[in-house]
């Protein structure tokens, strides 16, 4: 079976790449700037983007499957324009080139942040109402891309969405913001944390669901790929058990965080990294539901998340093998 990805660079870009490799799957990747030794890898390069109409006819020409994966992630809306050029734009132009090459099957990949977060106290499944308000863009913008797909399936394509949790794990070879955020718990350097949590999932775990969906995953139904939800606080203590060292334990107040974000945002201007904390992802974390649950795709998808412990130890231990953590 010959498949395209886009986002093939991203955290779960890079590990269903590796995977579908280790299947013996004909792969097609789009790169746009990064390629993190995806060149080294048995897999065929398309340049381009997601703004390139003819660059996205290239990719999906001659495949079965495509896997959208690319998207713009924001943490605050300085970005706005930029964010839903790619996240629904960017959504609209891959669709196209997909129908035009009459792939077989469309997998969407999406965000738990589509759903709407209230009420945090009940669970959180696929029939929850997705995000409205372009209060948070990036939240907005995943929301509209569902509706952008679910449009193309009504008109026949047979498309699947998933929609996964935070998702940390090895393979991070661009050192993501969650993966950033493990490696200064781990190494003691955040300043503070604050009340709330994620919901967290295991790449590996996300990547076995994706490849079900190509079989099992039914025309124009979502699959929530959730993990273990734990607060910032009980992740630490995790953390510190795993690593055997001292992690953060102070706790502050959100209100005293949000009093602190204009000082993060200039830190991220002066050092090029995204913030530490912005009153959107402060708010994500103090709203974030529960119980999120993964039932429909442990059914349909033969789904089972691993326990956070061990994700965690396998991750450090990849960030240690690969360089990105020396202790």
């Amino acid at each position: 079976m010959k498949v395209a990805i886009t986002g093939a660079s991203g955290h779960i870009g890079s590990c269903l790449v590796r995977e579908l490799v280790k299947r013996n799957y004909q792969v097609k990747i789009l790169v746009h700037n990064f390629d993190q030794n995806l060149s080294q890898l048995n897999v065929e390069i398309v340049k381009g983007s997601l703004l390139d109409p003819s660059a996205l006819r290239n990719l999906c020409e001659g495949v079965d499957v495509v896997f959208h994966l690319a998207a713009q992630i924001a943490l605050d809306n300085r970005y706005s324009g930029r964010v839903y050029e790619i996240n629904v734009n960017g959504t609209k132009n891959m669709i196209e080139a997909a129908i035009y090459a009459r792939v077989k099957k469309y997998i969407h990949f999406s965000s738990i942040h589509a759903f709407q977060p209230y009420p945090v106290d009940e669970v959180l499944d696929e029939n929850r109402p997705m995000i409205e308000s372009d209060n948070i863009i990036y939240e907005f913008t995943k929301a509209e891309g569902e509706r952008v797909v679910l449009n193309a399936v009504k008109n026949g394509l047979d498309a699947v969405i998933l929609n996964p949790t935070a998702v940390i794990g090895p393979y991070d070879f661009r050192g993501s913001f969650l993966g950033q955020a493990l490696i200064k718990i781990y190494q003691n350097k955040l300043p503070m944390l604050v009340p709330g949590g994620y919901n967290w999932v295991d790449v590996r775990d996300v990547v076995d669901a994706t490849i079900q969906s190509v079989e099992h995953g039914r025309k124009g139904e979502k699959y929530i790929l959730s993990g273990n939800y734990c607060s910032l606080k009980e992740l630490s203590v995790l953390i510190s058990k795993i690593s055997g060292k001292k992690t953060p334990t102070l706790i502050a107040p959100i209100y005293l965080a949000k009093l602190a974000c204009p000082f993060f945002q200039v830190y991220s201007s002066i050092t090029k990294k995204d913030p530490l904390y912005t009153f959107q992802s402060l708010d994500i974390l103090v709203k974030s539901p529960r119980v999120i649950s993964y039932a429909k795709a442990q059914k349909e998808l033969n789904y089972n998340p691993r326990p956070l412990e061990s994700t965690l130890r396998d991750t450090f231990n990849w960030y240690r093998t690969n360089k990105l953590l020396l202790i």
